[in-house]
């Protein structure tokens, strides 16, 4: 979900990925669930000329990022095929990330393909329907997440699998990973944990056993025909580089991400570098998963906010960061997960609690 053309030069002024959350209303009770979404719509959700209005902002970024529709379930608003079209008629790259329910048809996705959406986002959290149904809190889950991945393949709608990783599933990356490989997808993103949400009822795995996790992913990444990438934990990029790896190769080390299967984020993105996140109400953050509200559409700009809300101007500078992560010598392309050292320690510019490298001072 990536533009070829986003370099380090445009951190400052323009994010890569810009995460709307159309609505909190969501059919599901996932136990990971970053928003604890509800079966009904937030009342103050923006509607849809204000969210029009923000589409159209997002789209006067100097790079224009790739504008993620999420939720709750974005198929829950009845207004999600206008917005779509809307976004893509203002030049954006616009994903979609429906939830396993009964409203992610066939039918659905192809509406929304001809709308506009280029790829969708797509939960997966288990090898078998015993560990993801008791992640997403029904049983028939993994099932419709399968019809899912069936569904886009017969529409040759380019797929990225999101699975969070926890205790609860850790040991079956590798099944998982064996598993994508029949799905004809274009990239895996493993989400390493941040205790907010539904998730602070969730066991994060322990710092060495993310050192475990990166290896199995890099071994993917340079067999399986799709992309490797992890969210919320960028020090996988360390570990690629401790291996002699490229972090921006592709399936079996092609550095183009692919061909056709799309590229991998660029070094140096993470929460509020790169990333924005603008909640149902027109909360402005840096990211979904770091709880620093830094203005509210459309009383500020997007576009302002981005690129000189003091808060977003602090989580770019990694030379400032705390601890470790501010001396550490791949501060530059890791970062560390600035949403987990919050959520942790109640900073969000401490050093990254999951991550065993110690530098030298």
């Amino acid at each position: 979900m990536t533009h070829a053309g986003y370099t380090e030069a445009d951190f400052d002024i323009s994010p890569l990925m810009f995460y709307y959350e159309i609505t909190q209303a969501c059919d599901l009770v996932c136990e990971h669930c970053r928003a604890s979404a509800k079966a009904d719509a937030d009342p103050h959700e923006l509607q849809r000329e204000q969210s029009q209005a923000l589409i159209d902002q997002v789209a006067t970024f100097p790079k224009r990022p790739t504008l993620v529709l999420t939720g709750g379930d974005p198929l829950k608003r009845r207004d999600l095929f206008d917005l779509i079209r809307h976004a893509a008629g203002a030049g954006l790259q616009v994903a979609l990330t429906p939830s396993a329910t009964p409203l992610a048809t066939y039918e659905a996705f192809a509406a929304a393909q001809q709308a506009g959406v280029s790829r969708l986002g797509i939960s997966l959290d288990g090898a078998d329907a015993a560990v993801h149904d008791a992640f997403r809190g029904w049983s028939g889950s993994f099932e419709r997440t399968l019809q899912m991945l069936a569904n886009a393949r017969r529409l040759q709608l380019p797929v990225q699998v999101n699975t969070s990783v926890t205790r609860r599933n850790f040991h079956q990356l590798d099944q998982i990973a064996e598993l994508l490989a029949e799905q004809g997808i274009a990239m895996w993103s493993a989400f390493f944990l941040i205790p907010v949400g539904r998730g602070l009822t969730q066991q994060r795995i322990s710092p060495a056993e993310y050192e475990v996790a990166f290896e199995k992913l890099y071994r993917h990444a340079r067999s399986k025909p799709y992309g490797v990438k992890t969210t919320e934990a960028p020090h996988y990029r360390r570990y690629v580089l401790q291996q002699h790896g490229n972090p921006l190769a592709g399936p079996a080390g092609r550095p183009d991400g692919g061909g056709h299967r799309g590229h991998r984020a660029p070094l140096g993105v993470w929460d509020g570098r790169g990333v924005m996140f603008v909640s149902q109400i027109g909360e402005i953050f840096p990211a979904g998963f770091l709880p620093l509200c830094c203005g509210r559409f459309p009383d500020n700009s997007v576009v302002d906010v981005y690129q000189n809300h003091p808060t977003f101007r602090a989580l770019r500078d990694a030379d400032a960061f705390k601890g470790k992560c501010g001396y550490c010598d791949y501060r530059q392309i890791c970062g560390g997960s600035r949403a987990r050292a919050f959520a942790v320690t109640g900073d969000a510019l401490e050093s990254e609690p999951d991550c065993v490298y110690e530098p030298e001072l």
